[in-house]
């Protein structure tokens, strides 16, 4: 069975066995702490930071880096403080760029879709998941590329598509911090600046980040973790949200959003690689 975000009790009814591929990998707690976990761990908390300095999908890279090594729901766990961590500075970084009718429209739905996730951890499959948002993201990115030759207006910030991209961009993120794709699918149609797109996708997160510390610790996701080792990540972490802002400002717009389309279109690959490869061939 795949792994899930789960409590300690039984919680009856069905579960997504037949969508959720099996896994090899190891508990944290039984895990060494080897050169090539410690060099990925560093990686992926550097990820991290670029995300929170304003390359909102690299950060999305961490958790299936991490998964390499551990499970993906252990990795989410680990990495989570470090999200929050990130979150502070890249708060500071984008005080003043964000774009207040965003937030205001995202921010309830995407705290609602932690509930769901929340509500639901116990039958939720993180690779279907992936998987359906995969999809969305492979179609958005076809249309942005394609049908911008028809498309000159940007679209405006509209109360139903905000609150479903809203809800999917809370419910993805709670389950593998892979929030980035539904937020950008609704934001980047929009054409905001540079910046005040990277600060509305850095202060929606951390809220989004905060909220599931909650959860997080009544599942017991953080029993087994060692906090040394998060708190060894957090410069990592640091630097990296420095750098994020630095080639945010110093990029063109025209490559800066290029750069998120790309990486959103190679994260969605990966995320429906994650459910077909092991649920046909494994």
């Amino acid at each position: 069975m795949g792994p899930r975000l789960t409590s300690n009790h039984n919680i009856s009814g069905p579960t997504p066995e037949m969508f959720s591929p099996p896994t090899a990998k190891l508990p944290y707690h039984m895990l060494e702490h080897t050169p090539l976990f410690l060099a990925i761990a560093v990686i992926a908390a550097f990820l991290v930071g670029l995300s929170k300095g304003g390359l909102p999908s690299v950060g999305t890279l961490a958790v299936p880096l991490m998964a390499l090594v551990i499970s993906p729901v252990t990795a989410a766990a680990l990495l989570l403080p470090i999200y929050v961590i990130s979150d502070m500075f890249g708060l500071y970084l984008y005080r003043h760029h964000f774009s207040a009718r965003n937030l205001a429209i995202l921010t309830p739905a995407a705290i609602l879709g932690v509930g769901v996730g929340w509500m639901f951890s116990a039958h939720l499959s993180p690779t279907f998941i992936g998987m359906l948002v995969g999809l969305v993201g492979i179609l958005f990115c076809f249309n942005a590329w394609f049908g911008a030759l028809y498309r000159k207006s940007a679209r405006k910030a509209d109360v139903p598509g905000g609150v479903f991209w809203g809800v999917l961009t809370g419910l993805t993120s709670f389950v593998s911090h892979s929030g980035a794709p539904p937020f950008q699918m609704y934001v980047l149609p929009q054409h905001l600046p540079k910046l005040v797109f990277a600060g509305t996708s850095t202060i929606l997160f951390a809220i989004v980040n905060a909220v599931k510390l909650v959860p997080y610790w009544q599942l017991q996701q953080f029993s087994n973790l060692d906090t040394s080792l998060g708190l060894w990540l957090v410069p990592a972490a640091v630097i990296g949200t420095f750098v994020g802002a630095k080639l945010t400002r110093i990029m063109p717009d025209g490559p800066f959003f290029l750069l998120v389309q790309l990486t959103l279109f190679g994260l969605s690959i990966k995320l429906i690689a994650d459910w077909i490869v092991p649920y046909f061939f494994g």
